[in-house]
């Protein structure tokens, strides 16, 4: 791989999400204004921006991609302010199923990725939590990676939440499609999250060499619905932290170094020592 060079401005917009779809996607419109502001070239939305995290939610508020009111939002949007939206998730409608779906637009507001979350969050930890959205979402099968082509070299590789548990997808987005940066939109709970959220993160970051950048809603208490944890991080490919929020609203903003990348990279050549054919 040729040396990566220059510096990329990341935003990651940390945001309470409710009930009210339009209140929702006008506040995703609000910070993506304001990572403009502040010369932002990419910005990350949360899992789930427009609609409540729950599976009675989804289908109510899923749409389709062919006429989805939210991404002609973040269109209009970006008409106005043009960067890179990683428009975290929505509920994505395709006939009687339903997914859970990772647009990302180009500054012309283009789509040039499209996740499905392929690993379904399915867990019972007796006496804390049980959430099953098999229930309603159907996975997605493939692995999502695209050009930054406003930056030679750059390539973002997208998952979603419960996806960051499967390093080998992690391992496919870098072997297999050369992603440097890795991005996780995911509304950990406050089982999971304090336990794991970062841990994950750190995990994907070392494993693959890359940035990684998880971000999550932000933390709204409720004694009846989802909880996210919050504490949206960039981490760096030594592992290092680049950037993090803490669990409620607001927007972060770092310069994520590339030449990061080809370093650590370089330093501990792992790509050129190890064995894959001995665990096939």
């Amino acid at each position: 791989m040729a040396s990566l060079t220059g510096k990329l401005r990341i935003a990651v917009a940390q945001m309470a999400v409710g009930k009210d779809k339009i209140a929702n996607v006008a506040k995703a419109r609000s910070y993506i204004k304001q990572a403009s502001e502040k010369n932002a070239q990419v910005v990350i939305l949360p899992e789930c921006f427009n609609s409540p995290y729950g599976t009675q939610y989804f289908h109510e508020y899923g749409e389709n991609q062919s006429d989805s009111w939210t991404l002609a939002q973040l269109k209009d949007q970006i008409k106005e302010t043009p960067l890179t939206v990683i428009a975290g998730s929505i509920p994505e409608k395709v006939g009687g199923k339903c997914y859970n779906t990772s647009f990302t637009l180009n500054p012309e507001g283009e789509i040039i990725g499209k996740h499905r979350k392929t690993h379904l969050f399915d867990i019972d930890i007796p006496g804390k939590i049980t959430f099953k959205e098999s229930e309603t979402l159907t996975p997605g099968d493939s692995v999502t990676t695209f050009d930054y082509k406003e930056h030679a070299g750059v390539k973002f590789g997208v998952g979603i939440c419960y996806d960051i548990r499967f390093p080998e997808q992690a391992l496919c987005m870098r072997y297999k499609h050369g992603a440097n940066v890795l991005v996780y939109p995911g509304a950990f709970n406050m089982t999971t999250g304090p336990a794991h959220w970062a841990a994950l993160a750190r995990g994907r970051a070392l494993d693959t060499q890359s940035f990684c950048i998880v971000a999550s809603p932000a933390r709204v208490e409720s004694k009846t619905e989802y909880v996210a944890y919050g504490y949206s991080t960039i981490f760096g490919p030594w592992c290092d932290v680049v950037g993090k929020l803490e669990d409620g609203e607001g927007l972060l903003v770092a310069d994520i170094d590339m030449e990061k990348v080809s370093e650590i990279r370089g330093n501990i050549p792992i790509s050129m020592q190890r064995k894959p054919e001995m665990f096939l």
